[in-house]
């Protein structure tokens, strides 16, 4: 049933009825929302045989749930920023230990300076730990997404992540709707854990492996991401089935079949750019978009397959690498590298920047005029006289510095 809700309970709201045995929090915005709505729902009763773990950080968030996992229980924690930066040493843990842990990264900037805003700049420092990274375009789909990924997690025992925008998403109200319990119960089976520690049984788990078998486990590890493509497309065909609408899966065309020019993107983002795609379609243009829904594993068949029409790509990511340039686009080009396709890499949105519609069409029309270079990093929306201006001033510092080596 549709309701006015913030995202953040919402999000609350559906975790709750997927049953989580053990919470382990440590609030930092733009998260707080969530976890405190769950620890509501525990002291209230609402949400019963859950442990709710106030920690003393987040690497201790992480590490409570990993002991919940390993005993068997269905664990949930959430972070954004530096916090998920914190867990960086659990992380490969548990994507190495194979515990189906279900985390919510509510995407903020990482300093310094300090920004408590916007971008992607978090998840994507950790996009090589092993976990599942789904990234949500709505409110409606971070709600929708949280019901499969504990699926996903528990039938490929890979930990996921649900990467759903900072404030433009967590503190924003909107019509949602939250699936009900009966639902959620339908669609999501009781845990039964693959591994557990038990002292009437006891096995050894994360043991040390040597060189001679540390290459083979990667390689394991490696194939069971990929065969986990699959798993998340059925999963997100079940969840069409049991709620009549479309939601998850690995990638999402609008107006993208016969669409010359298309431009791909995470997260929510993609409301923007699908509202500059109708403009410009009403201009005759054939523009399409593609949101890029399952980022890890990377899905470059269907990638490929998506793009196959399109003679110009526009990549717009709201994080790049720094010292090398684009993320995302780069992903991009290798899933077309045999189709000949133009590609247009460009940031946006960083530290929480808008990226209106507007932006979208001028990034398009700049494009067409062949006024951006492809294959080559841009910054757009910036204000070019401030940038040349602290370059100006820095050349000298520079110069020096050459001079002395």
């Amino acid at each position: 049933m549709l309701e006015q809700v913030e995202g953040s309970r919402a999000v609350a709201d559906v975790v709750a009825r997927c049953r989580p045995q053990v919470v382990a929090a440590y609030p930092i915005s733009p998260q707080t929302h969530i976890v405190e709505a769950l620890s509501d729902r525990v002291r209230a009763g609402d949400l019963q045989d859950c442990t709710y773990l106030m920690v003393e950080s987040e690497l201790g968030a992480l590490s409570a749930c990993i002991g919940a996992s390993v005993v068997g229980s269905r664990a949930y924690t959430a972070t954004a920023s530096q916090g998920l930066l914190y867990m960086a040493e659990a992380l490969p843990n548990v994507s190495g230990l194979g515990l189906p842990i279900v985390m919510t990264v509510a995407n903020r900037a990482i300093g310094a300076p300090i920004n408590i805003w916007n971008d992607h700049s978090d998840v994507m420092s950790q996009r090589d730990c092993g976990w599942i990274q789904l990234f949500a375009s709505s409110n409606q789909e971070a709600v929708d997404l949280h019901v499969q990924a504990f699926v996903i997690a528990e039938r490929t025992s890979i930990p996921v992540m649900v990467c759903m925008d900072g404030f433009v998403l967590t503190h924003a109200v909107e019509e949602i709707d939250v699936p009900d319990q009966q639902a959620v119960d339908s669609f999501l089976p009781p845990f039964v854990p693959r591994q557990v520690l038990d002292p009437d049984e006891p096995i050894t788990i994360g043991s040390m492996v040597g060189p001679d078998t540390f290459t083979e486990v990667k390689y394991l590890a490696a194939a069971d991401q990929l065969a986990a493509l699959e798993v998340i497309d059925e999963v997100a065909d079940d969840f069409r089935a049991s709620f009549a609408r479309e939601s998850g899966g690995l990638v999402r065309g609008y107006r993208s079949d016969d669409a010359a020019i298309v431009i791909v993107s995470l997260g929510s983002v993609h409301g923007s750019i699908c509202d500059a795609v109708d403009g410009l379609r009403s201009e005759g243009l054939a523009v399409g978009a593609l949101a890029v829904t399952c980022f890890r594993p990377w899905p470059e068949g269907q990638v490929t397959s998506a793009l196959a029409r399109a003679t110009t790509v526009i990549v717009v990511e709201k994080a790049f690498s720094m010292g090398s340039g684009s993320i995302v686009g780069n992903d991009v080009r290798l899933a077309l590298a045999d189709l000949g396709a133009t590609v247009f890499t460009a940031v946006a949105g960083l530290g929480g920047r808008p990226v209106t519609a507007d932006i979208i069409r001028r990034l398009v029309a700049d494009v067409r005029d062949g006024e951006l270079e492809a294959d080559v990093l841009h910054f757009i929306d910036v204000d070019r006289s401030v940038v040349a201006r602290e370059l100006a001033e820095r050349r000298p510092a520079r110069a020096g510095r050459e001079a002395i080596r």
